[in-house]
């Protein structure tokens, strides 16, 4: 700590984490009074807030805007989720600006947000250690949307209930009777699809039924990856009579691939997604799938971080809103 150190005229936190050794989460747990935090530095950064008459924004030169921010916005999964959050944003009276960080040079960047000054940020995106320290030395409350990556204790995020939604895909289609039951899941080491994958397996063991790593293939969360990754389901020479796929995108992939090899969903194949999005309902057959509720948890992650704007306590940090299964016409008993 550099005592002899004159303050700028006006103390950031990013000012008082410097002057402590610290980093910029650590002096904000101080502030909002949470956990994680040693009794030697919660003393040295408290001295150094009292010194400098630090006092923690509340609103202070932010909009009266919610940032939405996709790292993609790309289908129709964006369009649930942004529907969600118009509607809280307008009973709210607040306006609403949607980013796409993409990788094209023209893309903006987490300095264009803190340079806009929201009133609060919803990421339907990974945020790094980086970008939260950027948010937060701003004093611009964030909430993460369907984490894919595990995220600090003191990160607010809302997401679904991803495990029990693939054990209760699964268990659905074991009690129609499938014994040979694939699973086509997301990229290896994203936290929704990871868990959707235990869910899976939880379901067979809880069934008697074994699990085969042979069925299980990790793809991307496309149309196009889940009908490539379809096609090695059923070329082999045991193939299952049953797929539950990560996502309903991947679940119509698996329908193309059925439908190049002559197969007849479900009289031939039984098909599972995951998300319930509206076009689902309208491909032939209906689509069984699990209902994610994307609107549902986008308003909930928006009152969570208009709450956080304007400068109140969350009633909880993670908040998980519960899955269920809709049951259409692609799922039947197995053939014999």
């Amino acid at each position: 700590m550099d005592e002899g150190r004159e303050a700028p005229r006006s103390v950031t936190i990013a000012y008082i984490a410097e002057s402590a050794g610290v980093s910029v989460p650590t002096v904000s747990k101080v502030l909002n009074g949470k956990s994680g935090v040693s009794a030697d530095t919660r003393a040295r950064v408290e001295e150094l807030i009292n010194r400098y008459g630090y006092r923690k924004p509340a609103g202070a030169g932010r909009s009266n805007v919610v940032e939405l921010v996709f790292r993609e916005l790309k289908d129709m999964w964006a369009v649930e989720i942004i529907r969600g959050v118009e509607r809280v944003a307008r009973r709210h009276r607040v306006g609403l600006m949607v980013s796409e960080f993409g990788l094209h040079d023209a893309a903006p960047t987490w300095e264009d947000t803190v340079s806009r000054r929201p009133n609060c940020v919803l990421s339907v995106a990974q945020l790094s250690e980086a970008e939260r320290e950027q948010l937060t030395a701003k004093g611009i409350p964030f909430v993460v949307f369907d984490p894919i990556m595990e995220l600090p204790d003191d990160v607010p995020y809302v997401g679904a209930t991803n495990w029990s939604g693939g054990r209760t895909a699964t268990r659905h289609l074991a009690e129609l009777g499938h014994r040979r039951i694939a699973m086509i899941s997301g990229p290896e080491g994203q936290l929704c699809c990871s868990a959707r994958l235990d869910g899976y397996r939880s379901a067979l063991r809880a069934a008697g039924l074994p699990a085969d790593p042979e069925i299980v293939v990790h793809a991307g969360l496309t149309r196009e990856d889940g009908c490539a990754a379809a096609r090695t389901l059923l070329a082999l020479p045991d193939r299952p009579t049953a797929i539950f796929a990560a996502n309903d995108l991947q679940a119509l992939g698996v329908y193309q691939a059925a439908r190049e090899l002559d197969l007849r969903i479900p009289e031939d194949l039984s098909v599972v997604g995951f998300d319930d999005l509206p076009v689902v309902a309208w491909v032939d057959p209906p689509l069984t799938t699990v209902h994610q509720p994307l609107t549902e948890m986008a308003a909930a992650a928006t009152e969570l971080a208009l709450t956080l704007g304007r400068g109140e306590a969350a009633p909880q940090v993670g908040l998980e809103i519960a899955t269920t299964l809709t049951v259409r016409a692609s799922t039947a008993p197995p053939k014999g």
